[in-house]
């Protein structure tokens, strides 16, 4: 990796061009820049300037109105550098608002924004053309997090160590600007600029061209369901953005159907294609993309997928889009065979399984409350189930699922993410709730699998800091959150620990990673021990992901707490998982599959002729004869 300073690599301007969007900001090639604000509701509109180099150093200026909603402007003293703020009437009231589609917020959502230079940052990596699908391992990060500075640049410099243990793409969780210094960035208000507290774009820029040299991905985590609850503007003088028929968890939907919708629709679709454009990312993660309702056709997924499709096959870039979908739609996931046009012969290429990490969590941990619940009666079963067709309850599938099954290479394991961690009262890891031997097999079991896999920073060398809730709100909504989590967890959590304070600077520096840690002898015996897992799933099954069956794959119950799982795949190789997931050893087992054992984990190697014994919280993985 490079560690050339960051001013150094922006001091020349790159040939390679920004995303050209009808939102904005747009320099001009002629000099100064174009500013766009769709505002209908709005009676006037201007634009307050600030330059030092301006006569005046500050002025307003008013705006043109143009059909649709549409205000703008063209100011030739107007330069990269140029700080700016809208300034809108609506019925009489008069509000300075920020620019919704602002590359840069360096005051967050409340103050002025930044013209900035899409070419201002020199890329050193101009050939990186992505990775394949089958290729990927995630590792999932919070910027504010990952690191004790907290910064891009400071994540870029702990990326060598992840990919010398095999991971092949990180994930990071969003950074639309939000209000308030920290969070988890789900509640983003400016989604075009990356949050200021971790930096400038040019440092993003440069935490994305440090992966690609090291040949790591970058996906970024985006949310098009809502709008957060600080620095929201957008009601006042745009209130079409917003649904006057479908209502979402967090108050109206987003409107992608009814009037206006086009100018909201090409609002999102310019935002993915910013993010892989000019910012160089090799995919997206979609939020919660079952709170998006939209009756049109095609709808807002199908026409975004579309239009990247479009764009990466002409840019020549292999880039990937991954679904967080609690609906479980496998449509949005299968090829879809009568599509007239190529761009839309694949769909998405993946979705998070929660699936997965519920089945395992409650046979392992024995947990059944909220969504738990449902997966309380036979854990074991319902993973076995996960393993061949995907999904535990086929009622959560497509009716053609038996003619069409979903590709389980495109579902995505883990054992922890954001959500299923950070959601818990005190922010427990897998690894804080069983013992050691147990927490290393629930790892193993989301990487040897076809599934894609996905650890969540800190996992690969069992860290023992929390990832809780947190965001620096002020005021009212700081009191609400409070509240709300009272009313979820109670003043003492069931454990009678006292409830974090999600709104505290304390709950977000405990829940910093200590890279300490990370070079203790139990650390690096962790990270060995994912390290060699992946080497085993690049050799074993990275170049066989194409020959995967699509059915047929079995899963046999040994005793109560046993599981014998086979994957086909074509020209008659077989990828064998046996497992122990209790406390107690299985005798009488079936005999092994016929094949090579590649990995194992808690195994025990008996004498020839000793009955066959599965020992507690123990697997192996066995293979059949294949070529690729």
């Amino acid at each position: 990796m490079s560690t050339t300073p960051v001013a150094a690599l922006t001091e020349h301007s790159s040939p390679l061009r920004g995303h050209c969007m009808p939102f904005g900001a747009q320099l001009l090639a002629q000099g100064g820049v174009e500013f766009r604000l769709w505002a209908p509701a709005a009676q006037k509109a201007g634009l307050r300037l600030v330059d030092a180099r301006m006569d005046s150093g500050e002025q307003t200026l008013a705006a043109q109105q143009t059909p649709g909603g549409w205000w703008q402007l063209q100011v030739a003293q107007a330069t990269p550098d140029t700080l700016y703020q809208w300034v809108v009437d609506v019925k009489g009231q008069h509000q300075h608002v920020p620019d919704p589609a602002a590359r840069h917020a360096p005051e967050g959502p409340h103050g002025l924004c930044a013209v900035g230079d899409p070419a201002r940052y020199s890329w050193h990596r101009k050939d990186w053309q992505g990775r394949s699908w089958c290729e990927l391992v995630f590792y999932e990060l919070h910027v504010g997090t990952f690191t004790s500075a907290g910064t891009y640049t400071a994540a870029a410099a702990e990326l060598p160590r992840l990919a010398a243990l095999g991971f092949t793409a990180i994930e990071l969780m969003p950074l639309a600007t939000f209000g308030g210094a920290w969070g988890w960035g789900y509640d983003g208000v400016l989604p075009f600029a990356p949050h200021p507290r971790y930096g400038t774009p040019e440092e993003l820029k440069y935490l994305v061209d440090a992966a690609h040299a090291l040949g790591l991905c970058v996906f970024l985590d985006v949310v098009y369901n809502h709008f957060g609850p600080d620095g929201n503007y957008l009601p006042l003088y745009a209130p079409s953005f917003f649904s006057t028929r479908h209502d979402s968890p967090w108050g109206p939907a987003i409107n992608f159907d009814r009037e206006g919708c086009e100018v909201v629709r090409e609002f999102f679709i310019h935002n993915a294609l910013y993010w892989l454009e000019e910012f160089h990312m090799d995919g997206l993660r979609l939020d919660a993309v079952h709170a998006i309702a939209d009756e049109s056709q095609p709808d807002i997924l199908q026409e975004l997928h579309s239009r990247v499709s479009q764009w990466a096959q002409a840019a020549g870039r292999r880039v990937h889009l991954v679904l967080e979908n609690e609906k479980n739609q496998t449509t949005r996931l299968l090829p879809d065979e009568a599509a007239a046009s190529p761009s839309q012969v694949g769909r998405y290429d993946a979705q998070w399984n929660d699936d997965f990490h519920h089945a395992l969590h409650v046979a392992l941990t024995g947990e059944s409350q909220t969504y738990y619940a449902r997966f309380s009666a036979d854990p074991v079963g319902l993973l076995a189930r996960v393993f061949t067709h995907g999904f535990a309850f086929p009622e959560g599938q497509a009716a053609d699922i038996a003619q069409r099954p979903v590709p389980l290479t495109s579902l995505v394991h883990f054992v922890g993410n954001h959500d299923q961690i950070g959601n818990r009262a005190q922010g427990e890891r897998l690894s804080a709730l069983v013992d050691e031997p147990v927490a290393e097999l629930a790892l193993l079991l989301a990487l040897l699998t076809p599934a894609t896999p996905l650890v969540f920073m800190g996992d690969e060398f069992g860290a023992t800091t929390p990832f809780l809730y947190f965001a620096g709100w002020e005021g009212e909504l700081r009191e609400a959150v409070r509240a709300g989590r009272q009313r979820e967890f109670g003043l003492v959590a069931a454990d009678g620990q006292s409830l974090p304070d999600p709104c505290s600077e304390s709950t977000l520096l405990t829940s910093r990673l200590d890279w300490v840690q990370a070079e203790l002898p139990e650390g690096r015996r962790r990270s060995e021990l994912l390290r060699q897992a992946l080497d085993v799933r690049r050799q074993c099954l990275q170049p066989y992901a194409h020959r995967l069956q699509t059915h047929g794959h079995m899963a046999e119950r040994v005793g109560e707490r046993g599981l014998r799982v086979g994957w086909r795949y074509q020209q008659g190789r077989c990828w064998w998982l046996e497992m122990n997931l209790g406390p107690v050893p299985i005798a009488l087992v079936p005999p092994q599959p016929e094949g090579t054992t590649v990995f194992q984990h808690g195994w025990a190697s008996l004498p020839d002729g000793a009955p066959a014994v599965w020992q507690p919280w123990s697997a192996r993985w066995t293979c059949t004869e294949g070529t690729p």
